[in-house]
């Protein structure tokens, strides 16, 4: 599942169809998360088009209920159109995941009882990539929007999270490509 955000910090243009190593920057986390699932969530706001997918990508489309509610909001208009156990969420702006750390991330939730799987990155979690278990993280989402709750952060610190340390990810993905976002103009430049 993919969610984006408003793209404030990087201007007026449509961030994810930026052009990011010859192609729209979405596409690059659509067939990154193609390769792990045949079932790929693309969330989007509420009256846009939706945006065009690299040819035979396993992608469908969830919409947010209502625009710029965060997220948060995001990854719960996502996880209402998944059926699975186990849910992947990376943001669309997220061109380089490593396919190795986001199954190392499904292997710690499959084995750890535990409600969501995160990487540390310096002291602490990054939100995403995250891997949930759908049924449970959609649950508090949905309690955590209703008292106006909109962090992802929160949400997961609201779930049984298990946190990859440092140094077992990076072995996975020692360039740390896996973290690296977009979020000006300036980070479209792959180098």
């Amino acid at each position: 599942m993919l969610a984006g955000g408003s793209s404030r910090r990087f201007g007026e243009a449509d961030k994810l169809a930026a052009v990011y190593g010859g192609m729209p920057l979405l596409h690059h986390a659509v067939l990154r998360l193609a390769e792990i699932t045949g079932d790929v969530v693309v969330t989007i706001a509420p009256g846009v088009s939706e945006p065009t997918m690299p040819p035979g990508a396993p992608v469908r489309f969830a919409r947010d209920a209502r625009e710029g509610e965060g997220p948060l909001a995001g990854a719960a208009a996502g996880l209402a159109a998944v059926d699975r156990d186990l849910t992947v969420i990376a943001g669309g702006d997220m061109p380089e995941l490593s396919t190795a750390v986001v199954f190392h991330m499904l292997e710690v939730a499959l084995q750890a009882e535990v409600d969501a799987v995160a990487l540390q990155h310096d002291d602490r979690f990054r939100p995403l990539p995250v891997v949930v278990r759908t049924r449970a993280s959609r649950d508090a989402a949905h309690a955590l929007l209703h008292g106006g709750e909109r962090s992802l952060r929160v949400w997961l610190q609201a779930l049984r999270l298990a946190v990859i340390d440092e140094p077992t990810w990076t072995a996975l993905d020692p360039t740390r490509a896996t973290m690296r976002d977009v979020d000006v103009p300036g980070d479209l430049d792959p180098h």
